[in-house]
């Protein structure tokens, strides 16, 4: 960006902080009604929770609030491949096996239950059919399973970019390396100064992630209760015992994403490799979050009691945020104490799985303060994802 440009104040109808799934995906939807400039504080969008996912699109993940997001976010997803968002399907078969120890059977009875009301092809497996999707797994360990075929491996780069480049096709601007310094509101608008410039709009859209209450700060407003919570995964080759080689080891693309069900690990092929993660919510301040030699160590040692094979050598280590609200439901909507201050935070572990139709809320909400039809059929709505919920107002 020059110099000159630098100095003047550029004036949109939507301003959004941050350039993470969040804020991309709803400056795409907002430039279909109006100007948008989308800021974001590091060199690249997505630095930290979008470029740290571990990419998979499942129906029975999250209370019921993001199971109808995440409903109603397939079409988006099932419709984009050539239509210039892109060049290939950005999700792809997977299946997912919610797992279970003999003494979890309620869990696994609770997560069928839950899951099924929106995703009818769920479905409960005995332990033998378990073993025979997951052969890796200890035969002594597991007694069952929660089994959703339609689970689905997302293109997180693919997605991330489509809504970039959608944001860019429409008129959208994207400013990086956007430090927010200050945020004001006067004369019916909201004058923001970032280290790339400064901008002035009658919205600004909150999708700051972990930092979403320092955005809310900045604009005189007091916390809402987020909480970053860093999640830690880990990238390795298995290691089968030549005396006890499960038959199903050479298939290792094809197996399923295998979680506990009470969500202390999980485990799924990536890039000729297996990703896992022993699921942590470890709360933590808003940083440029790093694993921990504890956390990896729990993942390895949840993950050899369950399965046939050893972890001897990490090949990639990282940790992400999850940003949450107190409910673990995501914060979409304007606040009631300051015109035109709109919340798009709060989205968890769900941000991607949800993002087209947490998007479309988040538009339908600032330009007709409606959400789409489509979305309140599957039980979406305003009361349960609004700011207000979390304090008394």
């Amino acid at each position: 960006m020059a110099e000159t440009e630098r100095r003047t104040m550029t004036s949109c109808d939507f301003l959004i902080i941050g350039g993470g799934i969040a804020g991309a995906s709803a400056a795409f939807e907002l430039a279909a009604f109006g100007s948008v400039v989308l800021v974001e504080r590091e060199s690249q969008p997505g630095y930290h929770s979008t470029g740290r996912s571990a990419a998979l699109y499942t129906e029975t993940y999250g209370n019921q609030a993001i199971r109808a997001l995440t409903v109603g976010s397939r079409a988006f997803y099932d419709g984009v491949a050539g239509a210039g968002f892109s060049e290939h399907p950005v999700l792809t078969p997977r299946g997912v096996l919610l797992i279970g120890r003999d003494d979890q059977r309620a869990a696994l009875d609770h997560a069928f239950q839950a899951g099924s009301v929106l995703t009818p092809s769920v479905r409960v497996l005995t332990a033998a059919e378990t073993l025979r999707m997951a052969p890796m797994l200890r035969p002594d360990y597991v007694a069952g399973a929660v089994w959703e075929p339609d689970a689905m491996d997302m293109d997180v780069h693919a997605i991330h970019h489509g809504y970039l480049r959608g944001l860019r096709a429409r008129g959208g601007r994207i400013a990086t390396d956007a430090e927010l310094l200050g945020l004001t509101r006067r004369d019916g608008l909201w004058h923001t100064e970032t280290r790339a410039g400064s901008y002035s709009a009658p919205w600004v859209v909150n999708a700051a992630g972990a930092w979403a209450d320092t955005v809310a700060a900045l604009a005189g407003l007091a916390p809402i209760g987020l909480v970053p919570k860093r999640r830690t995964a880990i990238t390795f080759d298995p290691v089968f015992d030549p005396e006890r080689t499960s038959p199903g080891q050479a298939g290792m693309p094809h197996w399923p994403m295998v979680c506990d069900v009470d969500e202390t690990f999980y485990f799924k092929p990536e890039g000729g490799r297996l990703l896992a993660s022993p699921a942590d919510e470890t709360p933590s301040e808003p940083c440029d979050a790093q694993a921990e030699e504890l956390d990896v160590a729990l993942t390895v040692d949840r993950i050899e009691q369950a399965c046939l094979f050893s972890i001897r050598r990490i090949s990639h280590r990282w940790a992400g945020l999850r940003t949450f609200a107190p409910d673990k439901t995501p914060v979409v909507g304007p606040d009631s104490r300051s015109e035109g201050f709109f919340w798009l935070a709060g989205q968890g572990g769900y941000g991607i799985q949800t993002a087209p139709a947490m998007a479309r809320t988040a538009a339908g909400l600032l330009t007709s303060g409606k959400i789409p039809e489509d979305l309140t059929a599957l039980g979406v709505s305003a009361e349960d994802l609004a700011p207000g919920r979390l304090r008394a107002d």
